[in-house]
């Protein structure tokens, strides 16, 4: 955003920013003055500590108006009952990126103007936080997840002492997760990438009431056969006959008949999530805790290195810090609800 100011202006804003005590009418005019002198509005965010959409509505109000006091001109910025309400009730159906923009609709609509920090300390105060959407599949059906947590439920309080294991399978791959973390503000931590397309196959059973022995193969791909084989290694592990209930998603490699057919053999009941349903099963919360510690910002140089990596987190560091993940990985299940 162009900001030209004659030596005239530079000085009496100068003489303002030493006179006045508003630290809020200070930021506006050193956003106004850096402006003048080349600086975009992100490099004059990082200089004051504050967000980049406040430094542009600062600059668009000062080219308009000249306007430098939070509370000066324009209509009275608050709103009444009628108007709160729908306000909350639209910003619940539609979701906005900046501040600023939430502020054009309002003064549109209501004639009535916010400045930046007020409306988010508005929408702190009507319940709002910034943050992601939760993503959602849209083929799920709320029933069948219904359906199957009852069935789950009545399953746990039946069984006694027979074993529930939750079965899947993921693929990391040796290719760097980029992923957030803390960093000093208006730095940026490099971190090395690399493309390299390397995959591993990973297959995983896992008893919530035993999270650090959880069972899992390196294999090669995943079909109706690996499963077989998988099965075989599940009933080993277990030192009795007694039956075990293996909760497993409705891929059609699991639903093979030779699985099923293992499976009884084996004395293992299968009980399929409804379809799209990764909310409901438990290991998959597993999988991000193996990226957290294994993959997230981390550059692996060789595929050795990596696979060597992976493998260690489920040898070694999942036995250590599994008592501590009880409260992220368990039956809690996400009830998920359609977007609208």
């Amino acid at each position: 955003m162009k900001m030209t100011l004659t030596s005239d202006e530079k000085q009496t804003l100068l003489a303002q920013h030493a006179t006045t005590r508003d630290g809020r009418v200070r930021d506006r005019i050193k956003s106004v003055i850096h402006a003048s002198n080349g600086w975009s509005p992100s490099e004059i965010a990082d200089a004051l500590l504050i967000h980049e959409t406040t430094v542009r509505q600062h600059l668009k109000d000062y080219q308009g108006s000249k306007k430098l006091k939070p509370d000066n001109g324009g209509s009275q910025s608050y709103l009444n009952q009628e108007q709160t309400e729908e306000l909350v009730a639209y910003l619940s159906e539609n979701t906005y990126h900046y501040n600023y923009q939430i502020v054009e609709h309002i003064k549109q609509t209501y004639d009535v103007n916010f400045s930046v920090s007020g409306l988010n300390k508005w929408l702190h105060q009507h319940g709002f936080s910034y943050k992601q959407p939760k993503g959602v599949p849209h083929k799920f059906d709320e029933e069948k997840q219904a359906a199957f947590i009852a069935h789950y439920e009545q399953l746990k309080a039946d069984l006694g002492d027979e074993p529930i294991l939750f079965m899947d399978a993921t693929h990391p791959t040796q290719a760097t997760k980029v992923s957030c973390g803390w960093i000093r503000t208006g730095e940026d931590k490099p971190v090395k990438t690399t493309g390299s397309r390397t995959r591993l196959n990973l297959l995983g059973a896992m008893n919530l009431n035993a999270i650090g022995a959880t069972h899992v193969e390196r294999i090669e791909c995943v079909n109706s056969e690996t499963i077989q084989q998988f099965l075989v290694q599940l009933r080993e592990n277990e030192r009795n006959n007694r039956p075990l209930h293996l909760i497993l998603d409705s891929a059609a490699y699991h639903r093979a008949a030779a699985v099923k057919e293992t499976a009884q053999e084996l004395n293992i009941q299968l009980h399929y999530l409804p379809p799209h349903s990764p909310n409901l099963n438990p290991i998959e919360r597993l999988w991000k805790v193996m990226n957290e510690h294994a993959r997230n910002n981390r550059y692996f140089a060789t595929a050795s290195a990596f696979r060597e990596t992976v493998d260690n987190f489920f040898t070694n560091t999942l036995p250590t810090i599994s008592g501590s993940l009880a409260s992220r990985i368990n039956d809690n299940f996400q009830v998920l609800k359609h977007a609208s």
